[in-house]
């Protein structure tokens, strides 16, 4: 592949870094000093990251090429089609009542703010590892799950970081999972053996997190805002669980969440008009029943509205700040500024254990940095972790388990992540609003398996993992004399 040309800046390559550096400044100033989850709150910070760095560029007309082409591409416009889709699946499962029903099932069954917010938890984890997306996952459990849990009275920041969470793991562990695809094709294994070996480590995250989970749900307590025990609800509402599960179904079976989502869609609203839960068109209608289409207004002031222009729209804000995040993406990218990381930090790697760490380091601050975890891993892992684990006899299951645990981490729970703005435009939209800041300590998950990966680090567990699944061939470029000492 022909290597693009380099975007060159006065003031050398750390610039292509400006516009991430000015991001992070002002988003800290936006969200965590003025305590605003505005619209403006995330766009200003995100526009002004492309304006700044523009006078730096040695070349103008390119930078605005490099914008482009980097909100251009499939990495960022695959999700935005999937967010919209979701978007509009979701409100469909939401103004149906569906959560209502949910969540006077579950009080009218017992169950409290703590045990659902572990069934939330156990749900997202497996719901994302089937289905190999986590935002679609987020998408799911936001729109389902969150309006329900917090009608039961679960602490809403800690429920939503139950549902990122569980969108970690799954991420971290599903076979379909683009990151389980990069780290596994970048050092050369296959698939199967990367999800066996790294089923260990997901495990041991989740025995930290659910009493983690429990203990912080319990010392809180419950949310005195719930209403499922008195609320009334249609148990008619309940028929839109067969829409649910079969788009379930067809996510886990094809992997692609604009395929299940459209299906579910119209499924949703094939059940949803005869039982009354949605109207399909309103002309001029007070009704308090929502409708797919409504019509409001005379002549030139006429507005279309209704349940599916209000999930796209939900969508709006999350969709503009992606275009924005990738315009920088790409920007660093064409500047080089990501190699000028990974070189800086591929210094220290002296020993097994120091490549370890290193290569550690590398996923979680790209990851962390764009937000995203796949590219983070295909960054790091041909380049440095494959290179690295030959030099040290690091087990290449070993690096790949260690780039895809620790490229979600950071990348799923800061408040400036794509993960974590998505699941904040669910939850803005379901009138139990969250701000970053909130969420960020609550997605436990990321922060056990970081702990759990660290701990496999120190004592060195995992770098002989499967050897003797590989080929002799592959096995002699891991295994020379010389290394043996190092290894455990």
């Amino acid at each position: 592949m022909k290597e693009k040309k380099l975007l060159e800046f006065y003031g050398g390559r750390g610039m292509s870094l400006l516009p991430f550096a000015i991001f992070i400044v002002m988003i800290i100033t936006t969200t965590f000093i003025w305590a605003s989850i505005s619209d403006g709150a995330l766009w200003v910070p995100a526009f002004s990251a492309l304006i700044i760095p523009f006078f730096f560029a040695k070349d103008k007309k390119y930078y605005s090429e490099v914008i482009i082409d980097g909100m251009a591409s499939k990495d960022c416009l695959v999700p935005i089609v999937c967010w919209i889709f979701a978007g509009a699946f979701s409100r469909v499962l939401r103004v149906s009542g569906l959560a209502s029903g949910i969540a006077g099932i579950a009080a009218g069954f017992g169950v409290g703010p703590t045990a659902f917010l572990i069934i939330t938890f156990a749900a997202s984890a497996l719901f994302a590892t089937a289905s190999g997306t986590g935002f679609g996952t987020i998408a799911a459990g936001m729109g389902v799950l969150y309006p329900a849990g917090v009608a039961l009275g679960c602490n809403h920041p800690l429920l939503a970081g139950a549902i990122i969470s569980g969108a970690a793991f799954g991420d971290n562990l599903a076979p379909i999972s683009d990151t389980t695809i990069c780290s596994a094709t970048t050092q050369g294994v296959d698939v199967p053996g990367v999800v066996r070996s790294r089923l260990k480590y997901c495990v041991a995250a989740t025995i930290i997190s659910v009493p983690v989970f429990i203990i912080v749900s319990m010392v809180k307590g419950a949310d005195p805002s719930g209403t499922a025990e008195n609320a009334a609800y249609n148990p008619w509402t309940l028929i839109m669980l067969i829409p649910v599960a079969i788009t379930i179904y067809i996510a886990v079976k094809t992997g692609d969440i604009i395929v299940a989502t459209t299906i579910g869609i119209v499924i949703g609203f094939v059940f949803a008009i005869p039982a009354g839960l949605i109207d399909f068109i309103h002309l001029d209608s007070n009704s308090e029943i929502p409708a797919v289409i409504t019509v409001s207004g005379e002549g030139l002031d006429r507005t279309v509205g209704g349940v599916l222009y209000d999930g796209v729209a939900s969508m709006i804000q999350v969709i503009v700040l992606c275009l924005l995040l990738f315009g920088s993406i790409n920007i660093m990218r064409r500047g080089r500024g990501d190699i000028l990381i990974l070189n800086a930090l591929g210094k220290v790697a002296k020993t097994a254990t120091g490549a370890e760490w290193v290569v550690s380091l590398m996923v979680i601050v790209l990851s962390g940095i764009m937000g995203l975890n796949a590219p983070a891993i295909l960054a790091v892992g041909a380049s440095f972790a494959k290179p690295l684990g030959k030099q040290h006899g690091i087990s290449p299951y070993r690096m790949a388990n260690l780039m895809d645990a620790q490229s979600n981490t950071l990348a799923y729970c800061l408040p400036w992540s794509p993960a974590m703005i998505y699941t904040l435009s669910f939850a803005k939209d379901s009138g139990a609003p969250l701000t970053g800041i909130e969420v960020t300590p609550m997605v436990i998950y990321c922060f056990a398996m970081f702990i759990v990966m660290c701990i496999s680090i120190m004592a060195k567990i995992g770098r002989r993992d499967l050897m003797d699944q590989l080929s002799p061939e592959m096995r002699a470029e891991y295994d020379h004399e010389d290394r043996i000492g190092e290894i455990v």
